[in-house]
């Protein structure tokens, strides 16, 4: 399973979250990300979205619906979405209960660890119950974020039996955008997914050489930067609360940069 070349993250949405994915849907997006974070993310606002969206005629396949288990460490202490005090095996399978009655489906595309645990034990004991809920069906495939380093991707590939399909990271200079982990990802055959995109890198939107790009093809400097992304494999995520970029957004795939082109985007993040 691949997910679509483009997502869109639901996080910080609060009561707009239904209204948004909604008009996201209806503007052609297919990837939705959220996570059973109710710190963050509003996940029963993106299922109802998703479930008028069925209602009005769009098939639950061709959705792709991507959601996280959060450690304790990522959730509000007074609005967790488990038993903190369970087993971290049972805090996965609650979790995902809940993600699938907030969907309002009866699978997940994808599951994603939102960080590692301190401890690579807890990391695999966790893995173990994700496998678990992909053995069953219940997920499809399944995912990392926030995991920065590459020898805990690295330890976590070898132990698994169902190897990690995507790592979701933040992409900026402070990492070096992951050059490395990036690198064992095209090796692995792991979808590389990138969040903060635009927030993170407004030198790389402010250049004369993204701004030149954008005259040419009379797009965005925005459009730029996904479309280079795009082409060298990553799959960006894009937050925006704006129709008119939603739509800007999903343009990306109506033109191509050059090789030469994409040289020059290229040396921008170096």
């Amino acid at each position: 399973m691949r997910s679509p070349r483009i997502l869109y993250g639901t996080a910080w949405k609060k009561e707009r979250t239904e209204g948004l994915v909604s008009q996201a849907i209806a503007n052609g997006f297919r990837g939705i990300d959220t996570a059973c974070q109710p710190k963050h993310y509003n996940e029963a606002g993106v299922g109802a979205a998703v479930a008028a969206s069925v209602r009005a005629g769009l098939a639950r396949e061709q959705l792709y619906l991507q959601t996280k288990f959060t450690p304790l460490g990522g959730q509000d202490p007074k609005r967790i979405p488990y038993d903190p005090a369970a087993p971290l095996a049972e805090q996965v399978a609650q979790s995902i209960a809940v993600s699938l009655r907030n969907l309002q489906t009866d699978y997940i595309d994808c599951l994603v660890l939102h960080s590692p645990l301190r401890k690579m034990k807890d990391t695999e004991q966790v893995w173990q119950a994700m496998q678990a809920a992909h053995a069953s069906g219940t997920v499809k495939q399944l995912g990392i974020s926030n995991c920065y380093d590459l020898s805990v991707l690295k330890q976590l590939h070898h132990f698994a039996s169902v190897k990690p399909a995507v790592v979701q990271n933040r992409f900026y200079a402070d990492t070096d955008y992951d050059v490395g982990i990036r690198a064992f990802c095209r090796e692995q055959g792991i979808d590389y997914q990138s969040f903060w995109t635009l927030t993170a890198n407004p030198h790389v939107l402010e250049h004369e050489q993204t701004r030149r790009l954008a005259g040419k093809y009379h797009v965005t400097p925005a459009q730029v930067l996904f479309r280079y992304l795009a082409e060298i494999d990553i799959v960006p995520l894009t937050g925006t609360t704006s129709e008119v970029h939603m739509r800007e957004d999903l343009a990306v795939f109506d033109f191509a940069l050059t090789a030469a082109e994409r040289d020059s985007m290229g040396a921008l993040f170096q």
